[in-house]
This record gives structure tokens, C-alpha cells and sequence, in this order.
């Protein structure tokens, strides 16, 4: 597929309790993100910077702020 999602590995969380969860990919240049359920459909892509602050955030305690 034209799209780089060949030959990647898809991973979840472990806490997914049912097949409707998301899945990342790292990729060569980028993380991916797919919905589980629909795996040939589209995906979102992000760029090694955006997807560290990403995991910066969430990784904080209360992650992101409400409101």
C-alpha cells in the first residue's frame, strides 16, 4: 500500500478490552494511528516531534487539562 502502512507493526493498549480500540505504528519518518476496526482505512499521521510531546502530555499526571 501506497500509504506506508506495509509491514508495520500494529500495537495496542493492553487494557483494550474489546477489538474497538486504536493501534499505532511506528513507521520510518512517523507514528501511524488506526482505528482497530476498520484496518485498511484511513489513518493519521505524525511526525516524531508531535508524537513525543504527545506522549509528554499524557504521560503527566492528569494528562491533559479539561476544559
Amino acid at each position: 500500500m501506497a500509504d506506508g502502512r506495509d509491514g508495520l507493526i500494529w500495537r495496542k493498549s493492553a487494557a483494550c478490552a474489546s477489538q474497538a480500540c486504536i493501534e499505532v505504528a511506528r513507521g520510518e519518518s512517523a507514528f501511524l494511528v488506526r482505528d482497530s476496526t476498520d484496518a485498511e482505512g484511513p489513518l493519521l499521521k505524525f511526525d516524531v516531534a508531535a508524537w513525543a510531546s504527545f506522549v509528554a502530555v499524557i504521560q503527566t499526571d492528569g494528562g491533559l487539562a479539561e476544559g
